[in-house]
């Protein structure tokens, strides 16, 4: 285990060959494409809502579905993580990954076809099982292929590109503002989101199983043991803990991401628009638009920052700093965000301390798994969250309706907490090697 915390003291990118690279491209791409559909239903989901409920709706009717939509996408992405991280534990990486981005491109451009509300969240939960398929994959792909004094920043990186992803989305959102009314222009950005198929040719054409899974399988077929069964999550004592200590972690992420993080549009446009929707205007979406690019950045940065920590500190330490960072930055960014300068601050700040913590879910969660479990693991602890989660958008849509987003943010933020706690049960992977 010396030999292995030596390696921590190299330059990541020592002995990395151009194969590294690609591999770490495509994941890029792959999460990447997956976060620009995301945001792009975050930025179109008002606008469609509007419409398909059509001009008798009210806000609150409106906020309450989008709530309600949000919470299907949660839940298709619970599903999608749990069965294809079994199935990239089964089949394979690159067969998953390729199987998956199909899945999300092709649900997203059939949204904008939608013609009901129903209609739309039928879509929007086949969206996320690709969406949720696609991340175990992708990072048990990096991981195995990587050294392991490259892993945490490699890692790092594929979370922290992610915000480009949203950045992505923004760029669009805007570029769509500036030529055609939101309430409009909604069914093409979904259109846009076809794209991310073609990077299928790439991986079916220059990207092969990682060799330890290769072995892993070979080794698991002549002990009798089976690639991808969930139950082994459960009948060994560490793996049990692991497990557990990932599903709380995520679950804590994931509810202020998806519970919190993502109503921070919603929230501006309420105070550059007190009428409502009613009153939006195309100048109020633009500067929407650079707002979640200003909190995309600071994702992006907090992302990286983890890895760093995780490589310096460990892995604990590193989310320990970033669940406080959480704690005390989200409920701030609601309570002093008053205006579009505000806003273009608090909202960096805020993206910043969230995707620190996800930063750790992409290091972390395939260090807790052998090789055999390490897509349905991280799968598990990732979607499991997803499903716990799944009712976050709901009830933040609820409590906004009656209470205010503010006095929302507020009592979901509380949810950190349960973060840190779960700390003191998590094993530390700093500098040792993957399970075999």
């Amino acid at each position: 285990m010396s030999g292995e915390l030596l390696t921590e003291n190299k330059s990541w990118r020592e002995g990395l060959t151009g194969y590294h690279y690609l591999v770490l491209a495509v994941a890029i791409m792959g999460w990447m494409f997956d976060t620009m559909d995301q945001w792009l239903f975050v930025f179109a989901r008002q606008h469609a809502l509007s419409e398909l409920l059509g001009p008798t709706a009210t806000a609150a009717d409106i906020t309450r579905c989008t709530g309600t939509v949000t919470m299907c996408l949660m839940f298709g992405w619970a599903v999608g993580g749990l069965v294809f991280g079994m199935i990239g534990d089964y089949l394979g990486r690159t067969r998953t990954m390729m199987i998956t981005i199909l899945m999300y491109a092709i649900f997203t451009g059939l949204s904008g076809l939608a013609q009901t509300w129903v209609q739309f969240a039928v879509f929007r939960f086949l969206v996320g099982l690709g969406v949720g398929g696609e991340f175990a994959a992708g990072a048990a792909l990096v991981a195995e292929s990587f050294p392991a004094h490259a892993r945490a920043v490699a890692l790092s990186i594929v979370q922290a590109m992610s915000a480009l992803g949203n950045v992505t989305a923004g760029v669009i959102n805007l570029a769509m503002a500036s030529v055609i009314s939101p309430a409009e222009g909604w069914r093409w950005l979904f259109f846009i989101g076809i794209i991310p198929a073609f990077l299928v040719i790439i991986i079916f054409f220059f990207v092969h199983e990682p060799e330890s899974w290769v072995q892993a399988r070979s080794k698991a077929k002549g002990a009798g043991l089976g690639m991808g069964n969930m139950l082994g999550l459960f009948t060994d004592k560490t793996l049990l803990r692991n497990t557990i200590v990932g599903v709380l972690l995520a679950s804590v992420g994931v509810i202020g991401f998806w519970g919190i993080g993502v109503w921070s549009g919603e929230l501006l446009r309420k105070i550059l628009n007190p009428d409502g929707l009613a009153g939006l205007k195309a100048v109020t979406e633009q500067k929407v638009s650079y707002a979640l690019m200003s909190q995309n950045f600071g994702s992006f940065l907090g992302a990286l920052l983890y890895g760093y920590m995780a490589r310096s500190l460990g892995r604990r330490p590193a989310f320990a700093i970033s669940l406080l960072g959480c704690l005390i930055i989200i409920p701030s960014a609601f309570f002093f965000t008053n205006s579009f300068p505000t806003a273009m601050i608090f909202f960096f700040l805020m993206g910043f301390a969230l995707l620190a913590v996800f930063g750790g879910y992409a290091v972390y969660f395939p260090e807790l798994f052998p090789t055999r479990l390490r897509a349905t693991g991280t799968g598990f602890c990732y979607n499991s969250a997803r499903f716990i989660s799944a009712f976050a958008p709901a009830i933040f849509g609820g409590l906004a309706a009656s209470y205010g987003l503010r006095n929302a943010a507020y009592m979901i933020s509380m949810v950190f907490i349960i973060g840190l706690f779960a700390l003191i049960f998590a094993p530390e992977t700093k500098g040792k090697p993957l399970m075999e």
